[in-house]
């Protein structure tokens, strides 16, 4: 007989853990299916020296928060695992694992979940496998000469997984530039290829970054205030701990810096002379937001160090970065290219042509079909461990709103 459950969360990392907790606060059946375990892309897809962007103290989800005695610091990857795993065993989260969800199909009023483990009816699934779901890799590694090394940075673990050789990162955001700072540190010859991505600060005026965030809103802000576009915007380039993180900055300690990649053709890796405009466009990002905080200091009143950034100066390794890169010299290639998700599964009419999600707040048009820990889901910070919480909690108010709906068509037959 096939299992009915009243809804199923599919995913269970720090989205589907936060909306278990709100559902079991609502005493409303649930289970939680992943195809790995508690936490499997954070215990599967960092790197050794990996640390959150974000401040022990804000590590938030909702009934639980970090308690140690290091709240400026920044947690590894393992303690992200041991912190999720608490938090699913202070509530005794329905989590069931080694689950992989093939099919999730109308089936009446209800929904279908066909996994690796049987078939269940539910009259609710909630899509929670966030952003981090496929490694996404462009169509140029296919070109690569086959002696060199590829890894997805959802592989790539220390530079000793790596042979002995030059190394090219593809990707300047925060996995790029923190893979490439760690090869150079470790005496690997490593070049960049420089797409687009915003630079911050580490620390401004005596707060971390993210302090700042929090207090002027800036985490607060919703979707509906974007422009056409924005919320495809690149990511901050931040690093886990006390350092800034910028191209400049690893130029200084050994990377060489090329323009966006282009091109692999016979052996010879072609990029852009588009590395000016992507330094200005980053470091722009962090000037706005020193004169915002700024702004927010003198308005408010606030008694903070005063701190003078001078802006960047020229440099020729900007205007002049190599065009050309015979990869005969390479051993290497790490693709920090970003991810994907994959919802071929989901057979409901609620896809745009982009394949993206249509959706408000997490609630599709499709009924009892709901997703949670999208980028800009609702909020900046809704695919944030610090900013999923608001988003599980409205979308289980609407989930247990919506039960008397499935009650009374389970009624009509």
């Amino acid at each position: 007989m096939t299992e009915h459950i009243a809804t199923v969360v599919v995913g269970a990392g720090q989205a589907g853990l936060a909306l278990s907790h709100c559902l079991t606060a609502r005493g409303h059946e649930h289970v939680v299916l992943d195809r790995g375990t508690i936490a499997h892309s954070w215990r599967t897809q960092r790197w050794d020296s990996f640390r959150l962007l974000s401040p022990n103290w804000q590590t938030r989800l909702p009934g639980f928060r970090y308690h140690g005695a290091d709240p400026e610091g920044f947690m590894t990857g393992a303690q992200v695992v041991a912190f999720f795993e608490a938090y699913a065993r202070s509530f005794a989260a329905p989590v069931r694992s080694g689950v992989t969800v093939q099919r999730v199909a109308p089936l009446g009023h209800r929904w279908l979940v066909a996994t690796s483990t049987g078939s269940m009816i539910a009259d609710n699934v909630v899509v929670a496998t966030g952003d981090l779901t496929h490694p996404r890799v462009p169509e140029q590694a296919a070109d690569l000469p086959p002696p060199i090394v590829q890894l997805h940075t959802s592989a790539y673990r220390s530079p000793a997984q790596l042979p002995t050789g030059a190394v090219l990162v593809v990707g300047a955001g925060p996995s790029g530039q923190q893979i490439a700072a760690e090869l150079a540190a470790g005496g690997r010859r490593v070049h960049l290829a420089v797409g687009r991505h915003r630079c911050l600060p580490r620390r401004y005026r005596g707060r971390d970054t993210y302090w700042w965030m929090d207090r002027l809103g800036m985490l607060d802000r919703t979707v509906e205030s974007l422009a056409a576009g924005a919320r495809r915007s690149p990511n901050a380039v931040l690093a886990g701990g006390t350092r800034d993180l910028d191209v400049r900055r690893l130029v200084a300690e050994g990377v060489t810096a090329h323009g966006r990649l282009l091109r692999v053709d016979g052996g010879v890796a072609t990029f852009a002379d588009d590395l000016p405009a992507t330094l200005a466009a980053a470091e722009d990002n962090a000037r706005r937001f020193r004169a915002s905080v700024d702004a927010h200091v003198a308005a408010s009143g606030l008694h903070v160090p005063v701190e003078q950034v001078p802006d960047p100066a020229p440099a020729d390794w900007i205007t002049g970065a190599p065009r050309e890169l015979d990869l005969g010299e390479v051993a290497a290639v790490v693709w920090a290219t970003g991810f994907r998700r994959d919802h071929r599964y989901i057979e409901a009419d609620v896809f745009g042509d982009d394949g993206e999600p249509a959706h408000h707040r997490g609630v599709t048009d499709a009924a009892g079909l709901y997703f949670l820990g999208l980028r800009w889901q609702h909020r900046r910070s809704s695919s944030f461990i610090d900013g999923v919480g608001a988003d599980a909690e409205y979308l289980a108010g609407h989930i247990a709103h919506d039960r008397r709906r499935v009650e009374v068509l389970a009624a009509a037959g």
